[in-house]
């Protein structure tokens, strides 16, 4: 009976332990002030996000830049001279979406 229990306590433990090491995106994005924008990305269990990709768009969904993090988990662009959204994308449900309003220096 008591090995019956302790199992039961590891499988409801193991279940649960995952949802703690789950790896939720992480992204900002900052104005450098010489006309470039600079994102970082990441994961919250400090998974790099090198090769995730990026893009910007406007606000009818057209791409304006596309490109990947590069080793350092950064990506730096081009200020578009009007209201765009930047999509750090690392895959389904690991999405995030900064609009160019949050972006300060």
């Amino acid at each position: 009976m008591a090995r019956k229990i302790f199992m039961a306590l590891f499988v409801i433990t193991f279940t649960f332990s995952g949802i703690s090491f789950a790896h939720t995106p992480l992204c900002s994005c900052y104005d450098n002030g010489d006309g470039t924008i600079t994102c970082e990305g990441g994961f919250s269990d400090g998974s790099s996000a090198s090769g995730v990709e990026i893009r910007v768009q406007d606000k009818k969904g057209n791409v304006l830049i596309k490109g990947k993090m590069d080793e350092d988990s950064e990506y730096t662009f081009d200020k578009p001279s009007s209201d765009y959204t930047v999509i750090f994308d690392a895959g389904e449900g690991h999405d995030i979406e900064v609009d160019s309003k949050e972006i300060i220096e």
